[in-house]
């Protein structure tokens, strides 16, 4: 199964929350912080759209890797 617009969109936004947690756990930097403003109104919303986006890939993960390309793939002789 192909990834749509809100799966791509989703697994980036999970991906900059993981690269925030890094940041942190690093150099004790919040990048989130940083562009938005510490805990103002705007920080919390892309806290709470990445937390969501991270809810959205846990689900659908499962159903996508079941319907992916995990089957072997059938051995065919080339072709001359």
């Amino acid at each position: 199964m192909k990834m749509n617009a809100l799966d791509w969109i989703a697994m980036i936004l999970v991906i900059i929350g993981g690269l925030n947690w890094g940041l942190w756990g690093a150099f004790e930097f919040n990048l989130v912080d940083a562009i938005f403003g510490e805990f103002t109104a705007l920080s919390r919303i892309v806290y709470v759209i990445v937390g969501l986006s991270a809810l959205y890939v846990l689900i659908t993960a499962p159903m996508k890797s079941k319907s992916g390309g995990s089957a072997p793939m059938a051995s065919t002789p080339p072709q001359q």
